[in-house]
């Protein structure tokens, strides 16, 4: 290499140690945002039965692991209709009100969380958001709940199910909305309470109507004796003129 081309080469060589380390701090401070959590499903079909759906949560620490993971179930899927597939050893699914928690004995850092449920039946629907909660051992939590909105990605998405169309001739497994259910002992208990309150009432009013004939009685009474002793008084007045005339 003669001495003209040095410079040349040390610049060139400058150049791309300078991009690298550049791209390598992106690609760093990119790390984290690039984790995601994802669902799948062996039958991703619309009112498929005995559906197996499987939830991966890609770590984003380095220092903490796992602990449970909170996911909503979408509009469809009751928390009844779910059972534990598989989980991370010591993992347990408890049912709550929208959805499940599954968690358990925390994991290595940087290991990634993935479980799988039994649901009954998948709903009519085109797509599925599983809105989902990650906890990791130093008390982090990370939210992957959002949807898209006017066209916009979220940068920490809901795990999402696309979904084909039902199959012909499937029919939801859902019982039929128009069969009656008992009415509960609290529906019975405030019809009691109504009932009770209305023979009070009843009672009240016709004791006030007796109550109130009886004064009408009574002030009848009164009126006739008032007129009597009127009238005893004007014929002794009329007997006394009388004697001494």
């Amino acid at each position: 290499m003669s001495t003209a081309t040095r410079p040349f080469a040390r610049t060139v060589r400058r150049a791309v140690l300078t991009g690298a380390a550049a791209m390598t701090a992106t690609l760093a401070l990119a790390g984290p945002a690039s984790a995601h959590a994802e669902v799948e499903a062996d039958k991703a079909q619309a009112l498929a039965t005995d559906v197996t759906l499987v939830f991966v949560s890609e770590a984003e620490s380095d220092s903490a692991g796992f602990t449970e993971l909170r996911v909503v179930l979408p509009e469809g899927i009751a928390p009844a209709d779910v059972a534990l597939d598989d989980a991370p050893q010591g993992w347990k699914l408890t049912a709550a009100n929208d959805g499940y928690t599954v968690g358990g004995p925390a994991l290595e850092p940087g290991v990634d969380a993935e479980h799988s449920i039994k649901v009954t039946q998948l709903p009519n629907a085109k797509e599925l958001a599983f809105k989902t909660v990650e906890t990791y051992s130093d008390g982090r939590i990370s939210r992957w709940i959002e949807l898209p909105t006017g066209g916009k990605e979220p940068e920490q998405p809901a795990p999402v199910l696309k979904l084909t169309a039902a199959a012909p001739g499937a029919a939801s497994l859902a019982p039929s909305p128009t069969e009656s259910a008992p009415p509960s002992p609290t529906a019975s208990a405030t019809e009691s309470t109504v009932a009770t309150a209305g023979s009070k009432s009843d009672a009240a009013a016709a004791q006030d109507d007796q109550n109130g004939s009886t004064g009408v009685l009574i002030g009848s009474v009164l009126a006739g004796l008032a007129l009597l002793g009127g009238g005893v008084w004007v014929l002794v007045r009329r007997r006394s003129a009388s004697a001494r005339d």
